[in-house]
C-alpha cells in the first residue's frame, strides 16, 4: 500500500502559479499510474494530469494542456504538478492518486477515479480574478 500526502495549495490571483506536491510513502518501489484530480463544488471529480512513474507516459486534459506540467522526483518519492497561468476555472480541491494497474495510464481509463487504489487528503487551490 501507498500513503499519499498533498501540499502546496493556496490562494492566488489569476495568471499566477502554484506547485503542488504529492509525497508518497510505503511501497514505493513498484511502478504506478499516478493521477492528479480536482473537484470543484457542484462538479464531478475530473482527471487533470497523469504520469507513469519511472517515465514513459504523461497526459493532460485539454483544459490544462500547455499550462500545467506533471513531473516526479523519484529519489524523493514525490510527484509534482506545476500550475502556471492559473484561471478562476482552476479553483478546486486537488487530489493525488495512485494505481498499481499501470496499464490504465495508456488509455481512457486513466481518468476514471475508481481505477485508483490510493488517494491523498487533497489540497485546496483558489484562484481569484
Amino acid at each position: 500500500q501507498v500513503h499519499l500526502v498533498e501540499s502546496g495549495g493556496g490562494s492566488v490571483q489569476a495568471g499566477g502559479s502554484l506547485r503542488l506536491s504529492c509525497a508518497a510513502s510505503g511501497d514505493t518501489s513498484s511502478r504506478y499510474c499516478m493521477g492528479w484530480f480536482r473537484q470543484a463544488p457542484g462538479r464531478e471529480r475530473e482527471g487533470v494530469a497523469h504520469m507513469l512513474t519511472g517515465g514513459g507516459m504523461t497526459y493532460y486534459t485539454d483544459s490544462v494542456k500547455g499550462r500545467f506540467t506533471v513531473s516526479e522526483d523519484k529519489a524523493e518519492n514525490t510527484l509534482y504538478l506545476q500550475m502556471n497561468s492559473l484561471k478562476t476555472e482552476d479553483t478546486a480541491m486537488y487530489y493525488c492518486a495512485a494505481s498499481a494497474a499501470t496499464w490504465i495510464c495508456y488509455g481512457d481509463n486513466r481518468a476514471r477515479q475508481n481505477a485508483y487504489n490510493y488517494w491523498g487528503q487533497g489540497t485546496q487551490v483558489t484562484v481569484s480574478s
